[in-house]
């Protein structure tokens, strides 16, 4: 089983790893849904901890249709991370008609390899989740994030359970959306992966710092 701690500063990083993280997902301003950290806490992260660090590359908040120049925005954080030394990136790319953008989306993961490569949450901003995710099953990512189109995880179990199911091992589906850590027992028996994810996954993150 997998833990992956969704974190924005590098204090909340090392405390999910102190608590059993296995896996962090840094990022930055998480109330609009988490953008691109600084280059400096890439680093400072990257120094420190011990587990794998995955970069969420994402240049504002809001929908997942980017412009020319948010586009290469997201190039450049990727090119950072290289050179920092990070396990991988998480990025999602849509169109306007809510569908994968399949042609950036090839664009940004031949720039991000060798990195590992997560295709997160906006999978659940399209209209059709399981036929977006067959498209994703072709293109070069190691894995989805999702929750099943719903609110939570638990709402949507049977399409992440779905997904899972047509995955069938290639692309790891990481189940997300409202995960806490005393939830875990009754979610795993539910849905069908090994990979968890969440703002309070292996505990509360934020009160010791306030």
């Amino acid at each position: 089983m997998v833990l992956e701690a969704c974190v924005e500063n590098i204090n909340e990083a090392l405390l999910a790893e102190s608590l059993g993280a296995n896996r962090i997902e840094l990022c930055d301003y998480l109330r609009v849904g988490g953008t691109t950290p600084s280059a400096g806490t890439i680093a400072i992260a990257r120094k420190l901890l011990q587990i794998p660090i995955m970069v969420l590359i994402r240049p504002r908040g809001g929908s997942f249709i980017y412009s020319s120049n948010e586009i290469e925005i997201m190039k450049q954080d990727i090119r950072i991370c290289k050179d920092i030394g990070v396990n991988g990136v998480v990025l999602g790319v849509l169109t306007k008609e809510k569908t994968v953008d399949i042609e950036l989306l090839h664009k940004l993961t031949t720039l991000a390899r060798p990195l590992e490569i997560t295709f997160h949450k906006a999978i659940d901003e399209t209209e059709d989740i399981l036929h977006e995710f067959k498209k994703l099953m072709e293109c070069d990512i190691d894995r989805t994030l999702t929750s099943g189109g719903e609110k939570t995880a638990f709402l949507g179990k049977h399409i992440i359970n779905e997904m899972v199911k047509i995955s069938n091992g290639k692309i790891k589906i990481i189940a997300a959306g409202k995960i806490i850590k005393t939830d875990l027992p009754k979610i795993m028996k539910i849905i069908h992966t090994k990979d968890f994810h969440g703002k309070k996954i292996v505990g509360n993150l934020t009160k010791r710092f306030k």
